[in-house]
């Protein structure tokens, strides 16, 4: 490893915001037991607010966000992990209080790292990322709520969005009957080569009704909150489930308890953060085999540096990208 690598910092001052590729040493990273090569890291929403002046997301400056990361370990002074391994970090306080992805060079809890599952590369491993793992722990808990692919479709809401698109990818798979809502008309087609056979529009998902309306979804994946998430509520079939892992349209929605107790529907929260790292395994053997999107490569917008990070994190944050960015440090 050289003396100093490159890094995407960001830095806030009572006077100023600053955010770019600098020159950091091995003293500048945080502890923990494992030294890895990034070899990939990818934009998510939170690394948008995190290179952000208002983001509220990274709690101490200078910062370096990213809370994903794919690459080889240079040291480990655990065991479990040896020179050259290829893991996968993602989750825990990567990339909000402990120095992130976005960097040549990353140290971290030996805690936090998995390794690479077979059949996956470290490239496909960061096209699936946060978002991905994301998705496939939604699908996870729906799957022990009960769902099976004979009670009916399955909705995903902010189908364009990283989690969505993954979500379509791996209920089609599966063999479910999906459908994708999404307010962008001109990704109709991407959708639907995910495996999405209907697509509603935003309006659709978001209009007020009745208490309770015509029961027509078996589950849902809603990236989205808001009103969408009290059509969900409304329109969801006797003892089906939501996953509910995003607000984009808002953290407040309006509902009744009809829903609940005369149609027996679960509410289920998704958190991969804090997922316990036994399930988080297991998920990501399911991420390279199962539940892997047969089209991965399709889902990759463009592949970026991280002199690239300051116009793409703008992008992702108002919305104007469809799938992953990849960031190759």
């Amino acid at each position: 490893m050289a003396e100093s690598f490159r890094a995407f910092v960001v830095n806030k001052t009572e006077d100023a915001f600053e955010a770019g590729v600098k020159e950091l040493s091995r003293a500048d990273l945080p502890a923990g037991e494992v030294l890895i090569q990034v070899v990939y890291s990818g934009i998510n929403y939170k690394d948008g607010l995190a290179s952000a002046p208002n983001g509220q997301v990274v709690r101490k400056y200078p910062f370096v966000p990213g809370i994903d990361l794919a690459g080889r370990v240079v040291e480990s002074s655990d065991k479990k992990f040896r020179e050259n391994d290829e893991v996968i970090v993602t989750s825990y306080n990567l990339g909000v209080s402990h120095y992130g992805g976005f960097s040549e060079y990353a140290r971290v809890p030996a805690a936090w790292v998995v390794p690479l599952p077979r059949n996956l590369t470290l490239g496909e491993a960061m096209t699936i990322g946060t978002a991905g793992f994301t998705a496939s722990l939604a699908v996870h808990k729906l799957e022990v709520n009960g769902l099976k692919p004979a009670n009916g479709p399955v909705l995903i809401t902010g189908a364009t969005g990283g989690v969505g698109g993954h979500a379509i990818s791996m209920l089609s798979n599966l063999g479910y009957t999906v459908a994708a809502s999404t307010g962008k008309e001109s990704e109709h087609a991407y959708l639907e080569s995910l495996g999405a056979s209907e697509i509603l529009s935003r309006d659709e998902v978001s209009a007020e009704g009745k208490p309770l309306e015509k029961e027509r979804w078996a589950a849902s994946v809603d990236a989205v909150g808001g009103n969408t998430l009290a059509y969900l509520i409304r329109s969801t079939k006797y003892s089906g489930s939501i996953a509910a892992i995003g607000n984009t349209g808002g953290p407040k929605f309006s509902a009744t308890v009809f829903p609940f107790i005369l149609r027996g529907i679960n509410l289920l929260g998704i958190d991969s953060v804090s997922c316990p790292m036994e399930l988080r395994l297991n998920l990501w053997k399911r991420l390279a085999s199962d539940l892997k999107p047969k089209n991965l490569a399709g889902m990759v917008e463009r592949e970026i540096s991280l002199e690239d990070l300051p116009e793409a994190t703008g992008q992702v944050l108002s919305g104007k990208v469809r799938g992953r960015i990849l960031v190759k440090p």
